[in-house]
């Protein structure tokens, strides 16, 4: 005999980079965590960071064929009316399959369609927007949504449906987290006296960071520092020659908690997902926004926190010639470290990922 369904499923689209992912998993960890029986699908692209990430968290993943629109001219582009119709039926497929009860979505151009055919079959619609500026994705689905989490209380302004919106932080998955900094260094085959910089352009990397700290590498290895670089899947061939006993250089690092824990001052893009985390820890940091985001984004993430005195700022631009100069000013100035360090950790929210989860399953339970 066939055993009900509970009717608790819970549909996650959400992929491409991992400031779109990692908010979307802490979630359904923390529904997994509130509500054990949950049914919980992700669905994403056979290509990206989700692919190899989702399946790890123990979460069922379904894939569409989907990609977002290259900001300049792209042949590729030429392909996209097609590739959003053949995405809207296998979205459809999967929807009707599962039948969601809430679907959520993280911004991504995979949300889209997954969220479209999944309010068609009557289920609510949860949108998370970690932006300060919101993402075309969101501001397009808003109308659809029930509710809207933001991070930024700055998003506001750029949506219509004021009552759909909640500033509840950034969720942050649960393997974040701090551990004994020595016992970290140590764990990287590091000096566990020596300050540490961890150096990271996001999931993917980032072709301005490599390049700033290539350039930089042998001035801050000679004042005596020692680096962690995650210098992303695509960059990894053409920058691991510069593995040594200071320099530890991965592709990607799974250990996300315990690199931030060896770390005295993190060097990374200001996308939402790292703010949160480094907030979350209370970790001081360099952001380099990245200049190929919509609507600079990233700067304006960025640009909030300076003002507070919670992190410095520095141009890709000017990467090349004052990344050193910037990090020494700060890394070897205990007084600016804490100071970055209780300023950012203002802009936490531990219970961002708790908060949405209580609300995905209260939902559910007024259906």
């Amino acid at each position: 005999m066939k055993s009900k369904r509970t009717p608790y499923r819970f549909l996650f689209a959400a992929g491409g980079t991992g400031g779109h992912l990692f908010p979307a998993l802490a979630v359904a960890e923390s529904i997994r965590e509130l509500k054990p029986e949950s049914e919980i699908l992700f669905v994403g692209t056979s290509r990206k960071l989700e692919a190899d990430v989702v399946p790890k968290y123990g979460f069922d993943f379904k894939t569409i064929w989907i990609s977002g629109l290259e900001r300049k001219f792209s042949w590729g582009n030429l392909l996209f009316p097609l590739k959003l119709f053949v995405a809207a039926l296998q979205s459809f497929g999967i929807a009707f399959k599962f039948l969601p009860a809430v679907a959520i979505g993280a911004g991504a151009y995979v949300a889209g369609p997954v969220l479209w055919a999944s309010d068609i079959m009557g289920a609510k619609i949860l949108l998370l927007e970690q932006n300060s500026y919101p993402g075309i994705t969101n501001r397009l689905l808003e109308k659809k949504a029930s509710e809207v989490y933001l991070n930024f209380e700055e998003s506001k302004k750029y949506f219509r449906f004021k009552e759909k919106l909640f500033v509840v932080g950034n969720p942050v998955r649960p393997s974040v987290k701090l551990s004994d900094k020595k016992d970290a260094r140590k764990h990287f085959g590091l000096d566990a006296e020596k300050k540490t910089l961890f150096i990271l352009g996001g999931s993917l990397g980032a072709g301005g960071i490599n390049k700033a700290v290539e350039r930089n590498l042998d001035k801050l290895t000679s004042k005596n520092l020692q680096i962690i670089w995650q210098v992303g899947k695509r960059y990894y061939q053409e920058y691991k020659k510069y593995n040594r006993p200071e320099v530890k250089v991965f592709d990607f690092i799974e250990e996300i908690g315990t690199a931030y824990s060896a770390a005295d001052l993190v060097i990374a893009r200001a996308g939402a997902t790292t703010i949160a985390e480094l907030a979350f820890l209370g970790l001081p940091a360099v952001f380099i926004p990245s200049p190929n985001v919509a609507a600079n984004h990233q700067y304006k993430n960025a640009e909030v926190l300076a003002r507070a005195e919670a992190c410095a700022v520095l141009n890709e631009k000017e990467a090349n010639e004052k990344l050193e100069e910037v990090i020494l000013e700060i890394v070897f100035d205990e007084n600016k470290l804490q100071r970055f360090s209780e300023n950012i950790s203002k802009y936490s929210n531990p219970d961002a990922a708790k908060k949405i989860a209580e609300r995905a399953i209260a939902l559910v339970r007024s259906n």
